[in-house]
Parts: C-alpha cells; sequence; structure tokens
C-alpha cells in the first residue's frame, strides 16, 4: 500500500493573517487569493501542468482547526486509499482521530504525531 504521496497543503496560523498574507505577497510574491490563500499547481519537467496543486494558506492564531494539536502550523498529505492507511496507522498503534471528512474536495483523516502535531492526510477526488 502506498502511503503518502505528496504534499497537498500547507497551513498555518498567524496573529495577523491578513497583514502576513499582504508581507507574502508583496515580498515573495505570492499571489493570495480572496479566501486566505494560494494554489501552486503542479508541473511536470517540461513544465506542462501535471494534474495537481499543493494550497498554502495562512488563518488567524487562535483557531481550533489544528485541535487537538499544539502547533502553529500543519501539513496536508495527499494519500491514494485514506480508509487503508487510517486502518493501518491504528493497527500501528497511532493516534489516529475517530472523525473523517468526505466533501466535494475529497477525502480527510488526521493522525497526531510523536509531538503532539496534527497531521492531515487527504485523498482527492477520483481524477485529481
Amino acid at each position: 500500500m502506498k502511503r503518502v504521496t505528496g504534499i497537498g497543503g500547507i497551513f498555518f496560523h498567524a496573529q495577523d493573517p491578513a497583514a502576513l498574507r499582504a508581507w507574502y505577497g508583496r515580498h515573495l510574491g505570492i499571489d493570495v487569493l480572496p479566501w486566505g490563500g494560494a494554489a501552486f499547481s503542479w508541473r511536470d519537467d517540461d513544465g506542462q501542468p501535471a494534474g495537481g496543486a499543493t494550497i498554502w494558506s495562512i488563518g488567524q492564531a487562535g483557531s481550533e482547526h489544528f485541535a487537538p494539536g499544539t502547533a502553529s502550523f500543519m501539513i496536508n498529505y495527499r494519500v491514494d486509499d485514506l480508509d487503508a492507511l487510517l486502518r493501518a496507522l491504528r493497527a500501528e498503534g497511532c493516534r489516529v482521530l475517530d472523525s473523517t471528512d468526505d466533501s466535494a474536495f475529497g477525502k480527510f483523516g488526521w493522525v497526531i504525531d510523536p509531538e503532539g502535531n496534527k497531521v492531515e492526510l487527504w485523498q482527492p477526488p477520483a481524477g485529481q
């Protein structure tokens, strides 16, 4: 079974998300969209679209989005078969959160790493 196949997104909190988004836009050229982040489209070696994107987003510090993790960031990893991976992680003694989410954006599940960081696992919708 494949486990992680790529990074789907990087999410982090800031005390002043709007100011930090503006800083990244001005100084690093990140095109921050109205929803608060950017999507970096994947390209192959020839520069052609490769059928995926990595999301980058800044949210408000104090949000419960990363709970029960304690870090100010969360990394979203792409996976091929979320249900099988969550079963394997549970069998290996990992702390897997009971809740999952199945939406138009795909299937999501979470595991807590040994340092207390919440890790998001994402199975994209079919065809993505």
